[in-house]
């Protein structure tokens, strides 16, 4: 009831509190269905649902699953793709597996037009997919070098001769190991936020912690945020809520932690890759990548020294890096101007259709000062692609946060 005092001009009382849901009678309700309705009513409202940013789509439901054996254990791999077509690998970082990793991204539209000339087989680590059971106490671990060997395994079981690898963080890692081993198996390496080098004494510590609790006390909170530091770095509360959410819930129910203590346990016990580069005008003596590399990472990632560390010991020639704004997880932080990215290295390497003219590719036409024609010659983008992402072959260009009109 309003007070004596609240009233308006008519001399009618008023009521000053939020409104609430009005009752009316049997007239006034068949008047009011006759009206039309708000779009944005309360039911309306109430049925909103949120919308995760991997809600671009899921590979798991697309994918062949096969169980591939090896020499330390069964790995799984799944088949995205045509398998007539050039083959790109994939592996992903620590916490994560193949669909967690890969599977906003390679449904992004940019993804999905390329991959309609690759097929796409993604590995994941040992005892890492979604609802493994527990390893047994018996089961030791593969080293960094044995995940590594293992490639060759997937390789001969599908019968591929040469693959495209695909690696992030810990996955980089291995897909390098694996490069260097066999560097006739690999065209080409896209690495994002990979480290070259063995563990520094911090990381080595924390690690040791977060393994030793996961494989006694299971997914701890300090574990928790050491991955989300390792895949976001600082600053969450800047960051996309909802996709921090989703990792964040990932990590706390997805994961076996006792299998991931063994996998961490694994990478701070890695070796250095010990590849180095030629100076320029000696014998190539010194051992480092032969194919193409395109060496990538996030400007808020913790591990851009550790690319930038990458950078100086991969051969100019053939290598670039590339450093990306507003983002540390790359994947699924900047999506398109990483698919953009990962087109136009393919391309410049023979193994892409040619690119229509976007922001990106008009950019890269800027910079070299060279024009393209709209033939159907493959090589006539490749050429431009190239001297932006090489120096012109001579010089690694470090390009910050290109396709910004992306």
């Amino acid at each position: 009831m309003a007070e004596s005092g609240d009233r308006d001009k008519s001399g009618r009382p008023t009521n000053n509190r939020m409104p609430s849901a009005p009752t009316h009678t049997a007239e006034e309700a068949r008047l009011l269905g006759a009206m039309p309705v708000d779009p944005m009513d309360d039911i309306e409202l109430r049925s909103v649902q949120l919308q995760f940013p991997n809600s671009r789509g899921s590979i798991g439901g697309t994918c062949d699953m096969r169980r591939v054996p090896t020499d330390k254990g069964d790995i799984l791999v799944a088949i995205q793709g045509d398998p007539t077509k050039p083959a790109i690998l994939t592996y992903h970082d620590l916490g994560l597996n193949y669909l967690s990793s890969f599977a906003g991204f390679f449904n992004y539209p940019t993804m999905r037009g390329l991959l309609e000339n690759f097929c796409v087989y993604h590995v994941t680590a040992p005892g890492q997919e979604e609802g493994a059971p527990t390893l047994p106490e018996d089961y030791v671990y593969p080293t960094m070098e044995e995940l590594a060997a293992q490639l060759l395994f997937v390789l001969s079981h599908f019968g591929l001769k040469s693959v495209i690898g695909f690696g992030v963080g810990a996955g980089g890692n291995i897909l390098a190991r694996f490069a260097l081993a066999n560097p006739e198996k690999v065209g080409a390496l896209c690495l994002i936020n990979c480290v070259s080098t063995a563990a520094g004494w911090i990381e080595w510590g924390y690690q040791t912690f977060n393994a030793r609790f996961l494989r006694t006390k299971g997914m701890t909170q300090s574990v928790v945020d050491y991955l989300m530091w390792h895949h976001f770095g600082r600053n969450l509360e800047e960051r996309n809520h909802d996709l921090v959410q989703m990792y964040k819930n990932h990590f706390e129910r997805s994961i076996n932690p006792t299998n991931l203590g063994m996998w961490i346990y694994a990478y701070i016990h890695r070796t250095d890759l010990n590849i180095a580069r030629t100076p320029s005008g000696t014998p190539q003596n010194n051992t480092t990548l032969k194919m193409p590399v395109i060496n990538i990472t996030g400007a808020l990632s913790p591990h851009v020294d550790d690319t930038v560390t990458l950078n100086g010991r991969l051969d100019p020639t053939n290598s670039s890096w590339m450093k990306i704004q507003d983002c540390a997880m790359v994947l699924e932080e900047q999506p398109g101007k990483l698919a953009e990215a990962f087109r136009l290295f393919l391309q410049g390497e023979g193994y892409a259709s040619p690119l229509i003219a976007t922001p990106a590719l008009r950019w890269l036409r800027s910079r070299t000062g060279s024009s393209v024609s709209n033939n159907n010659d493959i090589y006539s983008d490749a050429h431009v692609v190239q001297g932006c992402l090489n120096g012109n072959g001579k010089e690694i260009r470090i390009t910050e946060n290109p396709f910004v009109s992306c």
